[in-house]
């Protein structure tokens, strides 16, 4: 039986959106993601960011509209860049009956790479999604401490075409190479 896989959506919240390097396409991506899992009966999960610059409840906290979670469809509340500490995420993910996270979301050196790195050190498979992940524009004052947001996300894109973990398979494609696949009775996401 293919291992039950579920699609992360993580921090695409109006405010961060609004800062994101290469926003429309990285939304663009996720919500054709979006679709396809649904389609095949994948669940999509969406994490979101609460603290005082995100309150819970104003425009900036919620989902932007092409990622709003359907009824139904699982949505986890984090404070912290981890989408599993102190909240029900792995709950929710083995209620399911999930093993492999497909990871998208902002910011790449933040939420998404913490959680990820996570999902490994819980016992999930991992996705990355290439062309689903995204991190703030930069500013010519960011020059001297951040490195430029494409050399950035393409930097974890090999970060993890490269890094191992005992006993966890991990795989980065783009999103248009994203198969999935709803075998009878099953769930699951076949490489391509």
């Amino acid at each position: 039986m293919p291992s039950g896989t579920a699609l992360l959506v993580i921090d695409m919240q109006n405010s961060t959106v609004a800062m994101a390097h290469r926003a429309t396409e990285t939304v663009a991506a996720i919500a054709g993601l979006s679709e396809r899992a649904r389609a095949a009966g994948v669940p999509v999960v969406t994490v979101r960011q609460r603290d005082e610059g995100m309150v819970p409840g104003t425009e900036g906290w919620r989902i932007v509209p092409e990622l709003a979670p359907r009824e139904g469809e699982a949505v986890v509340d984090k404070t912290t860049p981890d989408g599993f500490l102190h909240t029900d995420l792995d709950a929710t993910l083995k209620a399911l009956g999930v093993t492999e996270v497909i990871v998208t979301g902002f910011a790449t050196e933040i939420c998404v790479d913490t959680t990820a790195r996570q999902a490994l050190s819980r016992g999930y498979d991992l996705l990355v999604v290439a062309d689903g992940h995204t991190t703030s524009v930069r500013t010519e004052a960011d020059a001297g401490d951040l490195v430029p947001a494409d050399r950035s996300i393409a930097q974890y894109n090999a970060i993890y075409r490269t890094i191992g973990w005992p006993g966890r398979r991990i795989r980065v494609r783009a999103a248009a190479d994203v198969d999935f696949v709803a075998p009878a009775g099953a769930r699951g996401v076949m490489p391509a």
